[in-house]
């Protein structure tokens, strides 16, 4: 099965559009966790443990890993959800972006190293940085288009000139490049939830493309805007992802418990809108 065959099956199987992103801050850690041996990877497990069957797949942001040396732990918490929730993909986040050599390097370390089912990138340096990680038919390709953040709009709503004269914003552009380079069916967008008209208007140029949306939760991203503006033709195409709202629900010894019911919450609210 491919990387958006795997995803569906998930959201059937546990009737969610729901992903949690897994961004450990040690400093938020409770101290019995802290004084584990890996508590990266123990305060990890507890929140998949919690939350596996409320999800259509897991989203691991790799500069939390890196930053304190933790690479270790980043690919046993990877291994940890494909040996006990095998159908579960696993996106990492690690926004790679480079030329044709190096982007080949950056799609093995995501796919070989850490054995993930679909990684991130930025496609500022245009289709040689997209085909190296795209190439892998049964991985999924996750390309930034319009983001969440509150700065975005001054780079991703630039207008450009095309070569037919006309003017288009810059993530208008780059959606539908993406969906011409999109051979293998395994290229999917980033797109905010904190930005409902730009998400309506990439899905009017993409069609039934899948699209990865952070936005709800902790950035206060309209739930009901967010699925109105983004299911595709046949009611699917969109994975809600949520981080810091669902994973640092509760700072205390009650973590993972209160992840899960933050999960809940969110998984009812979308699928209110479905």
């Amino acid at each position: 099965m491919g990387f958006l065959d795997r995803v569906q099956a998930a959201m059937e199987e546990n009737n969610t559009l729901l992903c949690v992103g897994l961004d450990p801050s040690p400093e938020r850690f409770p101290a019995a966790i802290l004084a584990m041996e890996r508590p990266i990877l123990e305060f990890n497990k507890a929140i998949i443990d919690a939350t596996a069957d409320l999800v259509c797949c897991f989203k691991p942001q790799a500069a939390y890993y890196h930053a304190c040396g933790a690479e270790d732990q980043l690919a046993m918490t990877i291994g940890y959800i494909r040996t006990q929730y095998p159908a579960i993909p696993v996106i990492l986040d690690a926004k790679r972006g480079d030329i044709g050599s190096t982007a080949r390097q950056y799609a093995i370390e995501a796919f070989a190293r850490y054995q993930a089912d679909a990684v991130t990138i930025n496609p500022y340096m245009g289709i040689d940085t997209v085909v190296p990680f795209s190439r892998y038919a049964d991985k999924g390709t996750v390309v930034l288009c319009r983001t969440s953040n509150p700065g975005a709009a001054a780079i991703q709503n630039l207008p450009v000139r095309q070569a037919n004269g006309e003017s288009a914003m810059l993530y208008e552009v780059i959606a539908r490049m993406c969906q011409e380079w999109n051979e293998n069916n395994n290229i999917l967008l980033v797109v905010g939830a904190t930005n409902p008209r730009e998400l309506k208007r990439i899905r009017e140029i993409t069609g039934d493309m899948t699209f990865l949306v952070p936005g709800l939760g902790a950035q206060g991203g309209d739930v009901e805007a967010t699925i109105n503006n983004g299911l595709n033709s046949e009611g699917k195409g969109i994975i809600v992802n949520s981080s810091r709202g669902i994973i640092y629900a509760s700072g205390g010894d009650d973590f993972a418990e209160a992840a899960r019911k933050a999960a809940i919450v969110l998984r009812d609210q979308v699928n209110r809108y479905r």
